[in-house]
């Protein structure tokens, strides 16, 4: 599964020209740059945050590791997705690690591991397309159901709605009851990301049969 072209209800976090639709992490101009319809990592600048947010939603975004061959693990093409600006899908190159972690492309950082290693190798395109579900509280504020999330990773299942514990390391802050954006982790590589774009979903479906 890849759904490369936004449909009509779509919002699009990056206009392949500018980072207007993005701030810095804490609220000032975002510094990343817009190059050739590509959204480049400036590396030391700082993550970059969407000035929309969602609860639940569809997200889809195409990504560049740079290639590094002389660097390992954590070093190599870092860095992330935040969901909600609280819950990291790792991006990282992976390339060729025969079964990854709970720190590899593709994992929900330090929480899931990848099902299995849907990496292409640096310098080539790849594709996220994620399906979140934001934590349920009841009337008195209290937790009744944790985050769910469904990754593909260029076409194949990695993440199967998976539940979340919590928010993850790096996080923007730690309160899953309200809206929140996404964010793009400045982990100091060239990481480049493009065709970035979400479609907010309703938080439940009708409860009669047949059509209202």
């Amino acid at each position: 599964m890849s759904c490369t072209q936004a449909p009509d209800d779509a919002v699009i976090l990056f206009n392949g020209k500018d980072v207007s639709n993005w701030t810095a992490r804490n609220g000032g101009p975002a510094t990343w740059k817009a190059v050739d319809g590509i959204l480049q990592c400036v590396p030391g600048t700082g993550d970059i945050v969407t000035k929309e947010v969602f609860t639940d939603f569809f997200l889809h975004l195409e990504f560049r590791s740079p290639d590094m061959p002389d660097a390992t693990g954590q070093g190599k093409g870092n860095s992330g997705v935040y969901l909600k600006c609280r819950y990291e899908v790792q991006v990282l190159d992976s390339y060729g690690w025969e079964k990854p972690g709970m720190g590899d492309c593709g994992a929900i950082y330090d929480q899931h591991a990848p099902l299995v290693n849907a990496c292409k190798p640096a310098m080539e395109w790849q594709t996220y397309d994620v399906v979140f579900r934001s934590a349920r509280f009841n009337d008195a504020g209290e937790l009744v159901e944790h985050v769910r999330v469904t990754v593909f990773h260029n076409g194949r299942v990695i993440q199967n709605n998976v539940e979340l514990p919590g928010v993850t390391g790096g996080a923007l802050d730690d309160d899953e009851s309200v809206p929140g954006p996404l964010l793009l982790q400045d982990h100091g590589n060239l990481v480049s990301y493009r065709n970035i774009w979400a479609v907010p979903l309703p938080l439940e479906g009708s409860k009669i049969y047949g059509p209202e």
